[in-house]
């Protein structure tokens, strides 16, 4: 039953186990509650680790399907299934969720037991995004998640947390209605809510066209790209730290998933006639963005701005259409996971001694603190493109495919490199490097057995995609040489 089964038990494993936590009640069951939490998060874990045991990489058919009958008036099933694509962002989903109860441990004393429940439903639904292979599915999963993290930041958030949920619940609820029109046009064409049979709909230019953008009102806001991006900083900012973590980690990788399952291959013409479009965008992104980050005084809108940027490169990969733009842009999108996750974590840790997000309240912490300094730095170094970190194999492959295509996209793409090094080193250099700045840094103490083990898993995780990223281009190829079949062949 398990092995037939296994999507439905990484989805609904957390939820139930959510209710569960939520069930111990008050916070004098806290400690009950983070224990809970954390055996559900790592079950979880395990549940989906079978999932990459067990995949076949010489296909790009779906896989671990189930497909039961759920409203048969309007043809709406509940079906699911992965592909070489999916695969990938749930191991990354289940992965961060067991790093985010771990981090909270401490930091989180108040309405401990709903803090982690939401955490552990909003893992569920996002794990359901990514195995949903019916429209309806899909969307009630895409929706259903913004409800835990609009209470994760409006409850655990910082002073202007009110003002980040509302505009972080509006952008992304307000795009998601037109992707809702859209679907429902397909489900008419098609007579079925079928993902997959929508990939083999015939559809006229100007319809692609009408339904491109009205997926892209969804997909660029969750990404986020420019200029639909400036809830992202508030959210990130008023977020406690987890809320930070699975915004960059997870989330932002949705928008960047609807592209490759909506919008390549049920509209390749008008994929290829508004190319341009996403290219611009996506170029806007990672060089002015870029910019953007280097004046930031906040450590968490730096990092975010950063998001924005490295997701440009994502977006900008998957519309050059060649092998490895597209490989490049889905490794990137898991090394962002882990990259900005260990990065919001540190700014994390040292929130937790000081209460201080700003750069100007630190200096000289690796005087103090210099094991975390040393796991700091290989995240910086990650974030920056260094090679032999994951951070390098996604950039690379992004510049190399885009380098076929135009030169120029090369050019400005290959300036995040540039920029991304000057704005997290420079970070890096005056929070950690120097004398100690003041009295409150000098009482800092090192990073906690509990906060070694999270950022050990991290930098064994960034580590091991930077040296050896063959396990991680091998599950995905087939499906991305099957995802560019259909971008590229006309279905006018």
């Amino acid at each position: 039953m398990l092995a037939d089964h296994l999507l439905s038990f990484a989805i609904f494993l957390p939820i139930l186990g959510g209710v569960a936590v939520l069930a111990t009640g008050s916070d004098r069951n806290a400690d009950y509650a983070r224990q809970l939490s954390l055996a559900v998060a790592v079950l979880t874990f395990l549940v989906t680790l079978p999932l990459y045991a067990g995949f076949h990489t010489g296909t790009a058919a779906m896989q671990f399907v189930e497909d039961h009958a759920w409203i048969d008036a309007f043809r709406v099933r509940y079906r699911l299934g992965i592909d070489g694509i999916s695969l990938l962002l749930i191991l990354l989903t289940s992965f961060s969720t067991v790093l985010v109860v771990i981090s909270a441990w401490k930091s989180i004393d108040k309405k401990v037991a709903q803090y982690h429940a939401s955490f552990l439903v909003m893992e569920g639904l996002m794990i359901g995004v990514f195995s949903a292979l019916d429209g309806i599915l899909f969307y009630v999963f895409w929706e259903a998640m913004l409800v835990p993290m609009f209470l994760i930041i409006g409850l655990w958030g910082g002073q202007n947390r009110v003002y980040a949920t509302i505009k972080f619940f509006l952008y992304t609820f307000l795009g998601s209605v037109l992707m809702l029109v859209a679907m429902i046009y397909l489900y008419f064409k098609a007579g079925s809510f079928d993902i997959l049979a929508w990939h083999d709909l015939k559809l006229g230019l100007h319809a692609q066209i009408l339904i491109f953008l009205a997926f892209l009102a969804a997909f660029a806001v969750k990404v986020p790209m420019w200029p639909v991006h400036t809830w992202l900083p508030d959210a990130h900012v008023e977020a406690p730290t987890g809320g930070s973590v699975i915004l960059a980690a997870i989330m932002l990788k949705m928008g960047a998933y609807g592209f490759l399952r909506f919008s390549l291959p049920i509209l390749p013409d008008a994929s290829h006639q508004l190319a341009w479009l996403m290219i611009a965008l996506s170029l806007i992104a990672v060089v002015y963005i870029g910019l953007v980050a280097l004046v930031q005084e906040d450590m968490k809108k730096l990092i975010a701005y950063s998001s924005i940027a490295h997701m440009g490169f994502v977006t900008l990969g998957f519309f050059i259409f060649n092998t490895q733009g597209l490989e490049g842009g889905i490794a990137q999108m898991i090394s962002h996971g882990f990259v900005s996750g260990a990065l919001f974590l540190c700014v994390g840790v040292m929130y937790d001694r000081l209460h201080s997000r700003m750069i100007k309240d630190y200096g000289g912490v690796a005087n103090r603190m210099p094991v975390f300094a040393s796991f700091m730095m290989l995240f910086a170094m990650a974030n920056a493109g260094l090679p032999g970190t994951s951070g390098f194999v996604g950039e690379f492959l992004v510049i190399l495919g885009a380098f076929q295509v135009n030169i120029w996209y090369a050019f400005a793409a290959a300036t995040t490199l540039v920029f991304g090094a000057a704005y997290t080193l420079w970070m890096y250099k005056r929070v950690l490097f120097g004398e100690v700045g003041n009295a409150k840094v000098a009482e800092l103490t090192d990073a906690t057995p509990r906060e070694i083990v999270f950022l050990t898993l991290l930098a064994v995780a960034v580590l091991a995609m930077g040296l050896w990223p063959y396990p991680f281009l091998d599950v995905m190829h087939a499906s991305v040489d099957h995802l560019l079949q259909q971008a590229t062949i006309s279905k006018l």
